[in-house]
């Protein structure tokens, strides 16, 4: 998921979400085993690729963050352990009123992407971290009049 947050940095969200499924398949189902071992015919090949962005940055972000995951992991025991670390463990459940108050980064996806970045991996800025914290269920930003508010608030 952090991978495909960083492939739409610069683009609208649903064009990553179309290529989804390509993404799955280019990239060995988000296997790191797998990806850490791509050489440069790999990335050849990924970047001739139709159905995903093809832009050399973003495929050998994917790659490093595909090392840096791994050292976490070893780290920490799990990735899930690591990232949840920067929300307490729960979620964290906003009470906007507003399309219009939500941040588009936070102290927490500031947090985030510092150890991220620290850490080696990339493609992983404040505002592409506070996206993969909501597309990921680490914050509920559902505004206060959306009909799933209440629903996804009792997730905690």
């Amino acid at each position: 998921m952090l991978n495909l947050e960083g492939a739409q940095a610069g683009l609208s969200w649903i064009t990553v979400l179309r290529k989804r499924e390509s993404y799955r398949q280019a990239f060995d189902q988000f296997d790191p085993q797998k990806i850490i071992r791509y050489d440069e015919a790999k990335v050849a090949e990924l970047l001739a690729n139709p159905g995903i962005i093809r832009n050399r940055l973003k495929v050998n972000a994917a790659i490093a963050n595909a090392r840096a995951y791994l050292k976490v992991v070893e780290e920490f025991g799990s990735f899930d352990k690591y990232i949840w670390g920067f929300v307490g463990g729960k979620p964290l459940v906003n009470h906007w009123e507003g399309l219009g108050q939500v941040p588009p980064e936070t102290a927490e996806s500031r947090a985030m992407s510092k150890d991220l970045l620290k850490r080696g991996f990339k493609f992983v800025g404040p505002t592409i971290c506070y996206a993969f914290m909501q597309a990921c269920g680490m914050v509920n930003d559902h505004t206060i009049n959306c009909y799933r508010y209440q629903e996804t608030a009792r997730l905690k």
